[in-house]
């Protein structure tokens, strides 16, 4: 059996006990992780070991959170006081988990179906995803990459244009791929409102709303966005159910199309 599972950041023991209950085998399963596997819950270090011991029958895509670890721990910026992997900063195997997450896409594609972490802009095609994640995952296997890391951070470019620079393009799909939740039709993101999608800044819809989205009829596959409530969106499969918020951490199972939740272990 094949599974997406939604952010678990950090939540150890609340994966334990999915993965219990959906009766993983190493042997025969496989586990796509959507994204922000570390940060904010109290087990980021085992998270993160338990998915590179594992990495023959486990993925993942970049979040924002793993995003973030990776600039703490290779630039000048510090983490702040809600950061909770300073674990893995401090972990004999560090390099070798960095190294891991250096690795890790922004995107999988997974028979007719796409995996990221956030979204896709409205106005990108399949094509127009994939190969603007490579442009970013080639970054970041460039021997400059303390360099650029230290650039991504900011939320300008708000637009695509092709004559952006490299650095630019590369900001705007990252902060789309692994930030985005509100846009405009032409990709215009938007960066300060989390709740549901009836609270969308005016101009501005969740991103899988818009009526002329390239990517209607592929399947998405995504988390990111826990405050998401009653979303019943033709292809559109959104998995982030707010674990370390005390919520519930949530698989789908790809073979035969069911879910199954574990209520989450974080706070109890």
């Amino acid at each position: 059996m094949d599974y997406a599972i939604g952010d678990v950041q950090g939540c150890f023991n609340s994966l334990n006990a999915l993965l219990k209950k959906i009766n993983f085998n190493i042997d025969r399963d496989r586990l796509y992780f959507l994204g922000d596997v570390v940060n904010r819950g109290s087990h980021s270090l085992e998270t993160l070991r338990f998915l590179y011991s594992n990495k023959d029958n486990a993925d993942m895509v970049l979040g924002n959170h793993d995003f973030h670890l990776l600039v703490c721990a290779l630039t000048d910026r510090h983490p702040n006081k809600k950061d909770t992997f300073h674990d893995i900063l401090e972990a004999n195997d560090k390099n070798t988990l960095l190294d891991y997450l250096i690795e890790r896409p922004l995107v999988i594609e997974y028979e007719d179906s796409l995996m990221v972490h956030a979204g896709v802009p409205p106005n990108w095609s399949q094509s127009d995803v994939i190969n603007n994640a490579a442009l970013v995952h080639s970054q970041l296997r460039n021997e400059n990459l303390s360099e650029f890391l230290s650039q991504m951070y900011g939320n300008l470019p708000h637009t695509w244009s092709e004559n952006l620079t490299i650095e630019e393009k590369c900001r705007y799909t990252i902060n789309a791929l692994m930030r985005m939740r509100f846009c405009k039709e032409d990709g215009e993101l938007e960066f300060e409102h989390k709740l549901n999608i009836d609270k969308n800044p005016t101009g501005y819809k969740a991103w899988f709303l818009h009526k002329n989205r390239l990517m209607k009829e592929q399947k998405i596959f995504f988390g990111h966005w826990s405050t998401l409530k009653g979303v019943d969106v033709n292809n559109i499969f959104a998995l982030d159910h707010g674990c370390v918020w005390g919520e519930r951490l949530t698989a789908y199972n790809l073979s035969n199309k069911t879910f199954t939740s574990q209520k989450s272990l974080e706070r109890s």
